[in-house]
């Protein structure tokens, strides 16, 4: 699912307007709008963790929506895949 589709679903299920949300995150609904319509990409990573926070929302799964790594982890690339290798490695033996 593109990233607009969930949060949009993720916002109705929170019972959260689209004028709401865009206020509180300080953006405007006629963007926001869009953004749900999958008429442009997912937002920059600072919209889409307050968005989050807003909805009550992972913002991990939020970024695996979004396509992108989460910031935190787009810091550190290079450590978590030597993690990930390393876990693998563990779980296939």
């Amino acid at each position: 699912m593109a990233f607009g589709n969930w949060i949009r679903e993720e916002r109705e299920k929170a019972g959260v307007s689209l004028k709401d949300l865009s206020r509180r995150i300080s953006i405007s609904t006629p963007y926001w709008s869009r953004i749900e319509r999958g008429l442009e990409r997912a937002p920059k990573d600072t919209l889409i963790i307050a968005a989050c926070k807003e909805l009550g929302l992972s913002t991990d799964r939020a970024f695996l929506e979004a396509q992108r790594l989460p910031p935190d982890i787009q810091e550190n690339l290079e450590m978590a895949i030597s993690v990930y290798r390393e876990f693998r490695t563990r779980s296939a033996a």
